[in-house]
């Protein structure tokens, strides 16, 4: 209380109505400042501040605008400061968004939980947070029953800066059951082979930067963070901008990275509300933009074990067109598949990957003159697996020998 007298004190303060408490009580006048939100000034920004004219309404000065008592404004700023501050474990940073959370019964386990899932690795334990997301997968059921006290309230809060002041990008509200299934089926929906030495947890930074021009934070797109993190908190589809994000970066670099594949997998899944792309190769998968995928895959591999040492591949000149326009470029690369298949030495191998293309154009009737955004996914889909099977049987021979 002292703490609180101290901070009103010299103001003139009207009595009023808070509208955080409901109760009455002298309003604030000029709000705390807030320190910690990425981006923001470092001498602290406000939530609640009217510092021009045209801010004002029925001539009420600053905070009478918006009414919130002394001890309300003392508490939510001193709460936020307190979850911002250097080495806050509850605080995790997510886009642009500055997140905080907190449970309702203090010290909950999933208030440890969830930094280490959806954070970024601790430097001094970089395998606390993939541990932590396979105990939650190899829980029983969907993942409910792995708290205690699972009807307990958590909640997250996302904070950006905007100018002077500080934006809430969002704020959600699950029961720790809820939450857990929902982390749980997150985490689910972006598993897809990869290779041994990547991890295999992604957190929600690497997923951004996924999509981010040179894979820079600073390029991440607003807003995205904070509706990458909904989405996972509600189990909701996730974000269209997530999606185009990945397909456009494969598309500029010619790469379809582990981080991407995930993106794509796990988006196409949601927005079909089943589970349309599996974990690893579907030799099964009928959809032509899939086979497609799978044929440029293997096509680029009879270039590669013809010419071993090239420095660029027919996915660094076609990849684009391939994926969007596939009438305009497939029936080059297939003429071009004749004479790569024709310098293999292994005539062996010649022959199983003549069947496999045979195997894969048997279920494509004409190529396509034009692939939309999500038949550019599941393209994308199937380049990758299809490459990832071929690294896999190659291992396999390695260890073999």
């Amino acid at each position: 209380m002292a703490a609180l007298s101290s901070a009103g004190a010299g103001d003139s303060a009207a009595a009023g109505l808070c509208l955080v408490s409901g109760e009455s009580d002298e309003l604030e006048r000029l709000h705390p400042s807030i320190k910690g939100v990425w981006g923001a000034q470092s001498s602290g920004a406000n939530i609640v501040s009217f510092n021009l004219d045209a801010f004002r309404s029925y001539a009420k000065e600053q905070g009478a605008n918006a009414p919130v008592g002394k001890r309300a404004a003392f508490a939510y700023t001193t709460a936020l400061n307190h979850l911002l501050a250097k080495g806050s474990k509850q605080r995790i940073q997510v886009g642009d968004a500055s997140t905080v959370f907190w449970a309702e019964k203090p010290g909950h386990s999933m208030e440890t939980l969830f930094p280490r899932a959806l954070g970024e690795a601790e430097r001094d334990d970089p395998d606390i947070g993939t541990d932590a997301v396979k105990a939650l997968l190899a829980a029983p059921h969907s993942g409910a029953e792995f708290f205690e006290d699972g009807d307990t309230r958590f909640y997250v809060l996302g904070l950006a800066p905007n100018a002077a002041r500080i934006a809430v990008r969002f704020w959600e509200t699950r029961s720790v059951a809820e939450l857990a299934v929902n982390i749980r089926r997150h985490f689910d929906d972006l598993r897809i082979d990869h290779a041994p030495h990547e991890a295999d947890t992604l957190s929600l930074f690497r997923l951004l930067v996924a999509t981010a021009t040179q894979g820079k934070a600073e390029n991440i797109p607003p807003n995205l963070g904070g509706e990458l993190l909904r989405s996972v908190i509600g189990g909701l589809p996730y974000p269209q901008t997530l999606l185009s994000g990945a397909i456009r970066r494969i598309r500029a670099e010619q790469e379809v990275t582990y981080p991407r594949a995930a993106i794509i997998k796990a988006s196409l899944n949601r927005y079909s509300k089943m589970e349309e792309l599996k974990m690893s190769l579907d030799e099964n998968n009928l959809n032509p933009a899939y086979r497609l995928g799978r044929l440029f895959a293997v096509l680029e591999r009879a270039q590669e074990r013809a010419s071993p040492n090239l420095n660029a591949t027919i996915r660094d000149r076609y990849y684009g067109a391939a994926s969007s326009t596939p009438v305009t470029v497939f029936p080059t690369l297939l003429k071009l598949k004749n004479h790569h298949v024709a310098k293999l030495d292994n005539k062996g191998e010649a022959v199983n990957l003549e069947k496999l293309i045979g195997q894969i154009v048997d279920g494509i009737d004409d190529f396509p003159a034009q692939l939309g955004l999500h038949d550019q996914g599941r393209f994308a889909i199937g380049y990758y697996h299809q490459r990832q099977a071929f690294f896999t049987k190659s291992d396999k021979n390695e260890q073999g020998e």
